[in-house]
């Protein structure tokens, strides 16, 4: 375990949970349970099946320990967008995270997944990071090809000129 899994977390703190390849996220709402966006045909503890997550339109509200949520993944407390939103009142945050336990909600992996629904409960404020950076990096990677391309292309054509 490192450092930042030892820190308590405090009630309406973001919890980041490292899976392969990609992080869940989590909302604390007191006594070691944490609010979570799950695939409905996830079992409780199962959070490797998380990755059913990516092809899932629908997911579980649920509330379990942080403990069995995290398993032996590393877990951290982010609460990374405190310096742009105001956190909401902590007892609103609960109180709304505790309210969605055992609902099936829509899920979509580009603008309704478990990051999305933390920063809702603690920000008020529909955002996903992951899906932001991924969408960065994909269209940066696309522009680099591009120019790639056109430069290749360019080269050919000068061959092809001088023969």
């Amino acid at each position: 375990c490192d450092a930042p899994n030892r820190t308590q977390p405090k009630l309406g703190d973001l919890i980041e949970i490292s899976r392969f390849g990609y992080e869940h996220w989590a909302i604390y709402v007191g006594n070691g349970y944490v609010v979570h966006l799950a695939p409905p045909s996830e079992v409780a503890g199962a959070g490797v099946s998380s990755i059913m997550s990516i092809v899932a339109e629908r997911a579980i509200v649920k509330k379990e320990l942080l403990s069995v949520v995290a398993g032996g993944d590393k877990y951290r407390i982010n609460n990374k967008h405190d310096d742009k939103y105001d956190p909401l009142p902590l007892n609103k945050i609960v109180k709304e995270a505790e309210k969605m336990v055992g609902r099936e909600v829509p899920y979509s992996l580009t603008s309704d997944n478990c990051e999305h629904f933390v920063n809702v409960l603690r920000y008020g404020v529909s955002r996903s990071d992951q899906v932001t950076d991924t969408l960065t990096a994909i269209g940066t990677a696309s522009v680099v090809l591009g120019v790639l391309g056109l430069i290749g292309m360019a080269v050919a054509r000068s061959k092809r000129e001088k023969q």
